[in-house]
């Protein structure tokens, strides 16, 4: 997959119900496929931090930045992209493949090089975990599957910007949570 068209989005959003699907629908409105996807909590009570990467050119993602700034559970959005020099990027990776005992050290040493862990083994598996950039993690299956991948799980692509500069509304922004949305529910019911 060419990496040229990806484009990496965080969003601080309100944590509450439907959140994440009014976000996706706005993207998926657009006709851009999700490549990755991961929510977390944030340093501030209340917001969660989506971090989504997508296929778009970059005129496409400015539109979508600017659909999905409208909604109200929005906070703020950024794509930080562009400050790639800048930003830090990273997935986890839990993939279990098999394990013979004339293989085992081959594998140990595989572990060794792409600085993963054993976090379980079997006489006839391991699971392996590893942190790193996608192009990593990508390598790393590519050569277990000689050993023979059983199953693989990943979080989806988290980032964050280098230095003191952070994502988020500008310095002085107080966001207040919407009191009529207290619960997750609207007047009248779910929003």
């Amino acid at each position: 997959m060419s990496r040229e068209h990806l484009h990496t989005l965080v969003a601080l959003v309100e944590n509450r119900p439907g959140v994440l699907n009014r976000i996706v629908s706005k993207v998926r409105q657009r006709g851009f496929n999700i490549e990755s996807l991961a929510v977390g909590h944030s340093e501030e009570p209340g917001l969660s931090r989506m971090t989504f990467v997508v296929d778009a050119s970059l005129v496409d993602t400015e539109q979508m930045v600017k659909q999905v700034e409208k909604l109200i559970d929005v906070v703020h959005i950024e794509d930080i992209t562009n400050k790639e020099r800048d930003m830090l990027a990273r997935e986890l990776l839990m993939v279990k493949v098999k394990c013979k005992a004339e293989t085992r050290s081959e594998l140990l040493n595989l572990v060794n090089v792409y600085r993963a862990s054993v976090i379980d083994i079997t006489p006839t598996s391991m699971i392996i975990e590893a942190s790193g950039d996608t192009d990593k993690l990508d390598s790393l299956v590519e050569l277990l599957g000689d050993f023979g991948v059983i199953e693989t799980c990943r979080t989806g692509q988290i980032a964050m910007l280098r230095g003191p500069e952070r994502v988020g509304p500008d310095a002085g922004h107080q966001h207040v949570l919407l009191p009529h949305l207290a619960g997750g529910r609207a007047p009248g019911g779910l929003f």
